[in-house]
């Protein structure tokens, strides 16, 4: 899964004015995380199409970085996560983001943004979700 991450000043209607050049491009968001750390508004989003969201983003002159997520299902309980991270951790794979893209009580399905996403789809094989599997 790609997303692009855009850093910029926080301020009143940053959101509004991404998500509206997205809209107008006709590129969809299909997952978003917003956080405002030390005035700056960090946003990652997963889009149905991230070359051209990051293309039209950049053109009204915000600042994105391209990152690669792999997407896993993990059964929604206790210590599940650890389990994962740690093993990451172990094979020198570095976790920079985690998204919870859904979850129904039975499972949970994260988007992890690594340093090495094709060492961790081989460490995760068994929890990975392609675009061919059902979330």
């Amino acid at each position: 899964m790609k997303s692009i991450t855009i850093v910029a000043d926080d301020k009143v209607g940053l959101l509004a004015d991404i998500s509206y050049i997205l809209a107008k491009s006709k590129v969809n968001i299909d997952a978003i995380n917003v956080d405002v750390v030390g005035g700056k508004a960090i946003i990652s989003l997963a889009l149905s199409d991230p070359a051209k969201g990051k293309q039209v983003v950049e053109a009204a002159g915000y600042k994105c970085e391209d990152q690669n997520a792999v997407v896993i299902k993990l059964p929604d309980k206790p210590g599940e996560l650890n389990k994962t991270t740690a093993l990451l951790a172990k094979e020198g794979v570095n976790v920079q983001n985690v998204h919870v893209l859904s979850k129904d009580g039975a499972n949970t399905v994260l988007s992890i943004v690594v340093d090495k996403p094709k060492r961790a789809a081989l460490i995760l094989q068994p929890h990975l979700i392609t675009n061919d599997s059902a979330i």
